[in-house]
């Protein structure tokens, strides 16, 4: 897998991350702790990107 199309993959996780956590957060009987892991797992996927597109530059 080329580091581009493995940025792609990193960045459709990432939205979707977004998605569910935005979905979650709107039930009122959302899970906090849920939402607060999905958040950490979208934050390292963040991190992760940023760090592959800093190598690629």
């Amino acid at each position: 897998m080329s580091l581009s199309s493995h940025l792609t993959e990193l960045r459709k996780k990432h939205q979707a991350l977004s998605d569910v956590i935005e979905t979650e957060q709107r039930h009122p009987g959302s899970d906090d702790l849920s939402i607060k892991q999905l958040k950490l797992r979208k934050l390292h996927l963040k991190e992760e990107i940023q760090r592959l597109e800093a190598a690629q530059a």
